[in-house]
């Protein structure tokens, strides 16, 4: 008996060491549904709106289903070396909502509270290699929807989160495709004020991203297109359980996860000016 009860544990323990998971040491004291949510801040402005959805992410207001991380697998082969890496990232199943499993809701968010969020959850923003590896990976893969109109009111949000769920219908697992995710990318350190975000995805059915790589929109404007996706800081490598910067400051493995080779971006900075 007491043989089986330490199996347990350690298995317990080897299953949580392999599924990070979401968690915030605040105190969830504001339970609210992602349609409450835009209720709430329908007549805001990015600023308030930003402000809002901070504070309930970091009190812990997200569906249970996000919590759980799951795997997305990369293989890299070092031509000058030949040497095969292979790497294991963990990421959202979504990108990230406020609201319960049944009543949620998207939200996009500027680069910024979105950097704070990353960092109240020991996560990182994706480089577009990675958004590239999720795709590939995704079960769920919806074509992506243009809205034209007030892209960046919360209604226009709303409204593309229910076209999405609409697209969805009720298919579960890894999706994407559906959102222009906010990435690091060395492109952004040619802006001296730091004030660009830098967005990419939206993918065709043939893979092909939408939306390159683009750094021309100032780092407060934030619209309905706009996606997190939250990545485990911790990457296992051939084994091995690194730290995202150590992995993109070393000029062979920081090609397992950017296109760009070594990076020198890793976060947004902390306020707008």
């Amino acid at each position: 008996m007491r043989y089986n009860k330490i199996g347990y544990i350690l298995l317990f323990s080897i299953f949580v060491s392999c599924s990070p998971t979401l968690h915030t040491k605040k105190k969830n004291n504001e339970s609210v549904t992602g349609s409450a949510f835009y209720q709430k801040v329908i007549q805001s402005n990015w600023q308030q709106r930003d402000s809002i959805a901070y504070r309930l992410i970091e009190n812990g207001n997200i569906p249970r289903f996000l919590r759980k991380l799951v795997p997305v697998k990369i293989s890299f082969l070092d031509t000058a070396s030949q040497r095969r890496y292979r790497a294991k990232i963990y990421v959202t199943k979504d990108y990230l909502s406020i609201g319960t499993d049944k009543d949620r809701a998207r939200v996009p968010l500027t680069p910024i509270t979105a950097q704070k969020i990353a960092d109240e959850f020991n996560c990182f923003l994706p480089t577009a290699k990675i958004v590239d590896e999720i795709y590939n990976a995704a079960k769920v893969k919806p074509e992506p929807v243009p809205m034209y109109a007030f892209r960046d009111s919360s209604v226009t949000m709303w409204q593309h989160h229910l076209i999405i769920e609409g697209q969805k219908n009720g298919r579960k697992g890894l999706i994407a495709g559906i959102k222009k995710d906010i990435i690091i990318t060395n492109k952004l350190n040619n802006y001296p004020k730091n004030d660009r975000v830098a967005i990419y995805g939206w993918h065709l059915k043939d893979g092909r991203p939408k939306q390159p790589v683009y750094t021309g929109q100032v780092n407060w404007y934030v619209d309905y297109s706009h996606g997190v996706r939250l990545i485990y800081r911790k990457i296992k490598i051939n084994g091995k359980w690194m730290d995202y910067r150590a992995v993109l400051k070393d000029s062979v493995l920081s090609q397992v996860i950017s296109n760009e080779g070594v990076m020198t971006y890793f976060s947004y900075p902390g306020n707008y000016e």
